[in-house]
């Protein structure tokens, strides 16, 4: 069992950075793959970062790559998402989720139903 804490969301500028923070409990995060998803004002949520327990695969949403980043330090039990030149559509309410021991695969990594464990997540909004 694990529990994730997501914190790091604020309001910002377009063009501007926040770096989200998934922080879990228990001793054994680092056998766990973490995604990121996010929900914006009435719409669906969607997948937008995943990195793998090993930490050697990371998977991004078209939309964010190039501008996202994804990492984990295990010694810290964290997984960080490093979001830059941020737009107003990335206006969210973000959620970190979590399963261990899976190697997902491109398609895979983005079904919310396959993650065992979710945090309660953290608002980011960008101002145009």
């Amino acid at each position: 069992q694990v529990q994730l804490v997501e914190s790091g969301g604020g309001l910002v500028q377009a063009g501007g950075s926040l770096r989200l923070s998934c922080a879990a409990s228990g001793r054994t995060f680092s056998t766990y793959t973490v995604g990121w998803f996010r929900q914006a004002p009435g719409k669906e949520r969607e997948f937008v970062a995943a990195i793998s327990w090993s930490g050697g695969r990371t998977y991004y949403v078209d939309s964010v790559k190039g501008r996202f980043t994804i990492s984990r330090d295990n010694a810290k039990n964290t997984v960080y998402l490093q979001m830059n030149s941020l737009k107003p559509e990335d206006t969210a309410v973000y959620y970190c989720a979590a399963r261990r021991l899976w190697d997902p695969d491109r398609s895979t990594v983005k079904t919310q139903g396959l993650y065992h464990y979710w945090g309660q997540g953290t608002q980011v909004t960008v101002s145009s």
